[in-house]
């Protein structure tokens, strides 16, 4: 299948000219057929192929001025999908926003070494799950020492599995209260200076913490040693590797402090819902060359099949939490030590948190409600509103061949 530039106004003129779709549609058929996919990656090339086309159907705005018909086509909902990462993060981000405490907050990430991506490739639930345990204890427990902070701080953690070329490289974004509440509750612990611990303290802890992990997880059998990691199955491959790890430095990179809770917020919204790659990266598609941007002035060509399997490597476990939160942000801290720490920090009367926003909330009204009506206004005379005429039944005729449904 072709791929050609979407004509100027097709997708709006702030449009990417070609998306993610567009490739798995051309070459995901043909990847899906020479490949042996797991059943959840095979869904999500399905999910991404057919995400906002009519082949999962949708309803049908007519402008009440001008008569304009507008189709909208369902979305999949799938995480991994580029299409659906905004909904999702409007949700997630409308509902974290009286969360928000009046302090400053930091930005920390825990990386793990190259040497332990091939085993968190073949055990990806095992090690991330580690590596939020190893980062989150790491923090809480160096905000808990009474020559630090002395009390409960909160962070939410937010996995990427990617680097900027689509290479399989795990890391964990952490942003983490400027300040603690006490034991007791009778004070808020503000940090002092322009970085929250030190970057050595934290690599040291944080390594020592998941490297108990993971050695527990091997001596318990719950590791697998095959694939990318079968090397490490030899007599003695494991051991060493674990102790020339121990001796190695890992580094956690710590940012200065945000300018205030506003700043939070849009970072959030930056990095809650990112995906590999996002439509607006992509600079060139033909029939067997993708070009992408990757930082700065820098771009990366893959073939359409390398493309694709780079981005399937980011594939989560079903029902992992890609994020989490702890301290007084965890589920029962915010019932608990977050009103609390309202009240010391002169946030008395500011709402509960609210309650989550329902997932199958249609967009359309989710955006009404955070903008206003203006959500609503005809994008062709700007006078008129678009208002639902009746449902588009799926046609999926119009596809090419997909891969087998594995719901």
């Amino acid at each position: 299948m072709c791929l050609h530039p979407h004509p100027a106004g097709e997708r709006g003129a702030a449009g990417p000219v070609f998306t993610v779709a567009d490739i798995f549609r051309a070459h995901g058929p043909a990847y899906d057929h020479a490949h042996a996919l797991p059943p959840l990656v095979a869904r999500v090339l399905r999910d991404v192929i057919t995400c906002r086309t009519a082949a999962l159907g949708g309803h049908l705005d007519v402008c009440d001025h001008c008569g304009l018909e507008h189709p909208f086509y369902n979305s999949c909902r799938n995480r991994h999908c580029p299409t659906c990462q905004a909904l999702r993060q409007a949700r997630w981000i409308e509902e974290r926003k009286a969360r928000i405490l009046p302090i400053h907050y930091f930005h920390v990430v825990f990386t793990l070494p190259d040497e332990l991506r091939p085993v968190a490739l073949v055990n990806p639930k095992v090690v991330l799950d580690l590596l939020f345990d190893a980062a989150s204890r790491t923090l809480l427990d160096l905000g808990r020492d009474p020559d630090r902070l002395g009390g409960t701080l909160g962070l939410t953690a937010v996995l990427h599995t990617w680097a900027r070329d689509m290479g399989y490289h795990p890391h964990l974004h952490c942003i983490v209260t400027g300040g603690a509440l006490s034991a007791d509750g009778s004070h808020w612990s503000p940090a002092r200076g322009r970085f929250l611990f030190p970057v050595t303290v934290m690599g040291a802890l944080f390594r020592g913490k998941f490297l108990a992990g993971l050695d527990a997880a091997w001596r318990a059998k719950k590791l697998s040693l095959a694939g990318s990691a079968a090397d490490l199955d030899a007599p003695g491959a494991f051991e060493h590797l674990r102790d020339r790890l121990y001796r190695k430095r890992w580094v956690v990179f710590s940012k200065r402090p945000f300018g205030g809770p506003e700043q939070v917020i849009r970072y959030l919204g930056r990095y809650t819902h990112r995906v590999a790659i996002s439509s607006g990266r992509l600079l060139d598609v033909t029939d067997d060359a993708v070009t992408f941007r990757t930082r700065g002035d820098g771009t990366v060509t893959l073939s359409p099949d390398e493309f694709i399997r780079r981005f399937l490597l980011h594939v989560l476990p079903p029902e992992f939490r890609k994020i989490r939160h702890y301290g007084i942000l965890s589920p029962a801290g915010v019932r608990s030590l977050l009103p609390r720490a309202r009240v010391l920090l002169g946030q008395a009367n500011t709402p509960a948190p609210s309650e989550p926003v329902p997932d199958d909330e249609p967009w359309e009204d989710l955006l009404e409600r955070i903008v206003g009506p203006e959500a609503r206004l005809c994008p062709a005379c700007k006078v008129g509103h678009l208002v639902h005429r009746g449902a588009l039944p799926p046609i999926r005729e119009h596809l090419p061949p997909l891969p087998p449904d594995t719901s």
